[in-house]
């Protein structure tokens, strides 16, 4: 029987025997690699995928293959013993760092892996906050300890200092570097060795209670230190500590689990994956200490009537709740849509509501996923993570329930893009392609945004970076068969007012017949950094009839878009709209909608505008000999250092800079560097920009 086929016929396990998790990490930490060796130790694939190769289960598409990266998640199910693991693995390059986004929102737990050499790295902190934000329990997994400059001990204290989180040892590392051959499970005291001359699998081990003399002191430390915190966690077991008796190790396991459901502590584990070693260990902890959707309980959502909190129990006798929280288009079966079943039970066939877009949506087939292969089931249950064919207008985010009993859950917010580019197809053929094109991966990518300039005619591309809109128009000519031209990047700018003023919006049409008549009065206020647009009526006495005040605002935001300075959008503003006049006969939607167009223009410009820039946060990683080279590179494209940090051989150099000087960055750092530099970019805030900067930028508008 085929691992395909053990996983449809075990597919009714109890909830309690379900465990959903997501591999996460910062790029090159052996993300992927760690998945490869967990789908072989399951015997989910039966020969271990190799990056180098291109033949890595979960990597499937051929621009991952081409770049050894990941670039979008990837869904799979295996067993672990009794146990089903729903596992997603997911992207560790900032570009795509919302296909982390999505897939934390609808996973109870996962598995942070680390490089021990590099320890806690910028986007490990980005995961870590994003997974921080949807209270996600994780273990740890310090990989790479073979690597030169490997270091556990240095990797903790990363973990308590960068992510303020506790990190629990749940081994001690035998040997490091070159010499690692091994750990010491501190919970049964018992060491697993792995010999590479006898089994380069990493299958077979040698599982013993001699613990090797080089970490009989360390081992005793972290173990005593280690019952310590557990008992703290259980009065019981405080007892029993504070007594001097024995701790079962059931009890410790039981007592740790619950510490862990409750983001009390992180395990720590650690390995090396390429070299196959220290996963397994790994794989007992997802199952002993990660939640079950029977530990979560409950989801917690809102009445879509009343507005009021409401919750789900997570079992398969509730009403039918479901989240959308992927979509990508299939060649083979059209639009297929992620969902992760939270309450309830789904049959092909069946209608289900889409409570955020308030219309039915059939469900004509149901698939169990492994990356892109696929595998038709006629039933999924609670606690599934499933591809769904038939629904039309589900997008990423959407809740699905049953009709008569509606919830809508939490949706899923991403991150602004930074970055844009104009495009534009080679031929006539391909300009009706086009907007077809990029519709289709708006819908797949909700950080990826498409958009007609009316005053150029250009088609504008946005994205989080360059790989990010590199990768889409590669897409767009390998899966749709589209050629583009494709213009220079351009930065993301943005404007914003400086100070607070009152403005008037006052549009009169007379030219026989009826004419036109709107008028209203706007409050614009400044925003703290970051913080967006809002809109507020305060409009009193009905000066302003109700049904003319969503004109006012569609006219706002129309301006808003179109800014009013070098015609960037205006962000980080709040317009309140308090007063008006209108006319019973000539007042009218258009008319309330150009006169709030023009208050909102007119005062802009009188409160004066500013230009804000995204700045983004840098890290290069160099070896000492480079690194004043590349902070004078840094400081020439108007960086600001914000320190350095020592990271075993090589020099960390964190700044802040601007993201329009940052063209072609990497490039440049392995240029600088014999190809030997490191650079990590990810967006951080926006600020203004530089005065003389502006002039210069108002003069090339010319």
């Amino acid at each position: 029987m085929t691992q395909q086929n053990i996983i449809t016929k075990n597919r009714d396990v109890s909830l309690d025997k379900i465990r959903n998790i997501g591999i996460i990490a910062h790029i090159d930490a052996g993300k992927t690699t760690t998945t490869e060796r967990i789908l072989f130790y399951t015997g989910r694939s039966y020969k271990i995928g190799d990056i180098d190769e291109g033949n890595t289960q979960m990597d499937w598409m051929e621009q991952e293959k081409e770049r050894g990266i990941t670039i979008v998640s990837a869904a799979t199910t295996t067993f672990w013993g009794d146990v089903r693991i729903n596992i997603i693995d997911t992207p560790g390059h900032v570009d795509f760092t919302a296909e982390v986004e999505r897939s934390l929102r609808v996973l109870d737990g996962a598995v942070m892996v680390f490089d021990a050499e590099e320890g806690v790295q910028s986007q490990s902190e980005t995961v870590w906050r994003q997974a921080d934000k949807y209270k996600v329990p994780r273990i740890c997994f310090v990989n790479k300890m073979d690597k030169l400059g490997a270091s556990f001990e240095n990797t903790l204290k990363d973990i308590i200092e960068r992510l303020s989180a506790q990190p629990l040892p749940m081994v001690v590392p035998i040997g490091k570097e070159s010499t690692f051959r091994g750990v010491v499970d501190l919970l049964t005291m018992q060491a697993y060795m792995w010999d590479d001359n006898k089994d380069a699998t990493g299958i077979e081990f040698e599982k013993t209670e001699k613990i090797p003399d080089e970490v009989k002191t360390q081992v005793q430390e972290y173990h005593d230190k280690m019952i310590e915190v557990i008992a703290e966690s259980d009065d019981n077991l405080l007892d029993k500590y504070f007594k001097g008796e024995e701790i079962s190790v059931a009890d410790l396991k039981a007592a740790l689990r619950k510490m862990v459901i409750a983001y009390k502590v992180v395990p720590v584990y650690c390995g090396t994956s390429l070299r196959n070693k220290g996963v397994q260990p790994v794989l007992d902890a997802v199952v002993d200490f990660l939640p079950s959707p029977v530990d979560l309980e409950i989801i917690k959502g809102t009445d879509p009537i009343t507005g009021e909190e409401k919750t789900r129990r997570l079992v398969g006798n509730e009403k039918f709740t479901a989240l959308a929280f992927k979509i990508q288009l299939d060649p083979h079966v059209g639009k297929l849509t992620y969902a992760r079943i939270y309450s309830g039970e789904l049959v092909a066939g069946s209608y289900v509501y889409n409570v955020t877009k308030r219309q039915k949506e059939r469900i004509s087939r149901l698939l169990l996923m492994h990356a892109n292969q696929r595998e038709e089931i006629t039933h999924a249950f609670a606690g599934e993570i499933v591809g769904l064919i038939g629904p039309k207008d589900t997008k990423t985010g959407d809740t699905l329930t049953d009709e008569g009993d509606q919830i809508i859950l939490e949706n899923i917010t991403f991150p602004d893009p930074v970055i844009s580019l104009a495009i534009e197809p080679k031929t006539k053929s391909d300009q009706e392609k086009l907007s077809y094109s990029l519709q289709r991966l708006s819908d797949e990518d909700p950080t990826f945004q498409a958009k007609t300039d009316h005053e150029t005619g250009q088609t504008i591309i946005s994205g989080m970076g360059e790989l990010h809109l590199e990768i889409i128009v590669d897409r767009m000519k390998r899966e749709m068969g589209m050629d583009v031209t494709v213009g220079k990047p351009q930065v993301a700018y943005r404007e914003t007012v400086d100070r607070s003023i009152e403005s008037e919006g006052k549009y009169i049409k007379q030219s026989g017949g009826r004419g036109q008549y709107g008028h209203c009065f706007l409050k614009i206020e400044p925003l703290g950094r970051g913080e967006g647009f809002k809109f507020i009526n305060a409009v009193k006495g009905g000066s302003i009839p109700n049904e003319f005040i969503p004109s006012v605002e569609k006219g706002v935001i129309e301006a808003r878009d179109k800014g009013a300075l070098l015609g960037y959008p205006l962000t980080d503003l709040q317009v309140t709209l308090y007063d008006g006049t209108y006319h019973d006969v000539d007042s009218s939607d258009i008319a309330f909608k150009i006169a709030g167009s023009m208050a909102l223009t007119d005062g802009a410009r009188k409160a004066g505008i500013s230009l804000l820039e995204p700045i983004m946060m840098v890290e290069v990683t160099v070896p000492d000999e480079f690194m004043g080279t590349i902070i004078g590179d840094l400081s020439s494209r108007r960086g600001k250092i914000q320190g350095t940090d020592k990271r075993g051989h090589s020099t960390v150099i964190k700044a802040f800079a601007p993201l329009s000087e940052l063209s072609g960055y990497v490039t440049t750092v392995r240029s600088l560097t014999e190809g030997r530099g490191i650079p990590y970019m990810e967006p951080s805030h926006y600020e203004k920009v530089p005065g003389n900067l502006v002039e210069k930028m108002k003069l090339e508008r010319v």
